[in-house]
């Protein structure tokens, strides 16, 4: 008898609140028919259900709404009222979200898992705050250098033009004062830029560099984790507002189920993401003890300039704090390296 209350309620509540349909319009850059996009595809059916009918999840994959500036551009004007990003396109929203995304700060996805779980109630927070929800919490992988000579020290990728993703302006301030040759390209016109020659070498995750098959045009890969690109499903608030509270609960539940799928997805196939491109031409790089502290010192160089400017202090040392506290807990005689 309760439980037969409380839907009667429920289905009160949704002819009261929600117009007849409701129409989520989601943008992506994971590729049509992939895993990424099934899971997606799934999250909008559970939450049909949730809406009895009334919400209707339609996914836009492969950058059919341009890249990611431009779907963000496109949510401000309400053309999209969700986009899954990657860390790129969610800093250009808050830069604090870049603090997931420090050069060389973290050297695990434990660590990272560790450090997120911490941070992520205030970034959320601050996302809120500029108007947009976050539904769950994702990744797209370690970042490597892709070029087109083999290069394992920073010095042999500073003579080469390095794309740098449009819109990310602090990146590529940071780029161009370290003396790199930082060319700024949507992420849409990178193959034709590797074709074309403007530019040279691109950093990417690898899953990313072959789902996009950017690395047909720089087949060299340096094996140094350089950074983690994290990602995020996120909803316009003013949308999320119209939403029923028992609804919201059911849709972020079914969410947060899709970021974890999705996480889990792209880890494991980012093991076998290099094995695959190795048999259509790529070249892993490995970079030796001296380079790999090259690339070390150039970091750790970085992140006072980062530290302030781009991240807030006080979430630049939390970040530094956690990781130290997860490596002191979890290595004792010392943090895994790459």
């Amino acid at each position: 008898m309760l439980l037969m209350v409380r839907v009667v309620l429920l289905g009160v509540l949704l002819s009261v609140s929600l117009p007849a349909q409701t129409t989520i319009r989601l943008g992506t850059l994971v590729p049509k028919g992939s895993r990424w996009h099934e899971i997606l595809l799934n999250m909008g059916e559970e939450w049909k259900k949730a809406s009895g009918g009334k919400i209707e999840l339609k996914i836009y994959p492969g950058g059919e709404q341009g890249d990611e500036p431009e779907m963000v551009q496109k949510l401000r004007i309400k053309k999209l009222q969700a986009v899954a990003l990657s860390g790129a396109g969610l800093s250009g929203i808050d830069p604090d979200v870049a603090a997931l995304q420090v050069p060389m700060m973290l050297a695990s996805y434990e660590e990272l898992d560790y450090v997120r779980d911490h941070i992520a109630d205030r970034l959320e927070k601050g996302l809120a705050q500029r108007g947009f929800i976050v539904l769950n919490w994702g990744d797209a992988g370690w970042v490597h250098f892709f070029t087109k000579q083999p290069a394992s020290r920073p010095a042999e990728i500073r003579r080469m033009k390095l794309c740098v993703l449009q819109g990310d302006n602090s990146t590529f301030e940071l780029y161009k004062i370290n003396g790199f040759l930082p060319v700024s390209l949507a992420s849409t016109d990178i193959l034709t830029g590797l074709q074309t020659g403007l530019i040279e070498a691109f950093q990417a995750p690898p899953l990313v560099a072959l789902s996009n098959q950017w690395f047909g045009g720089a087949k060299n890969m340096l094996d140094v984790q350089f950074a983690q690109l994290v990602g995020a499903t996120i909803i316009t608030k003013d949308v999320w507002d119209t939403i029923p509270a028992p609804v919201q609960k059911e849709m972020m539940q079914s969410a947060r189920i899709a970021g974890v799928a999705l996480r889990d997805e792209i880890r494991k196939s980012e093991a076998s993401s290099i094995p695959l491109m190795q048999q259509f031409g790529l070249n892993v790089v490995h970079a030796d003890a001296q380079a790999v502290a090259e690339w070390r010192q150039l970091s750790e160089g970085i992140w006072p300039k980062l530290r302030g400017p781009v991240v807030p202090a006080d979430l630049f040392d939390e970040v530094k704090r956690l990781r130290d506290d997860y490596r002191k807990t979890h290595h004792p005689a010392g943090a895994a390296t790459q």
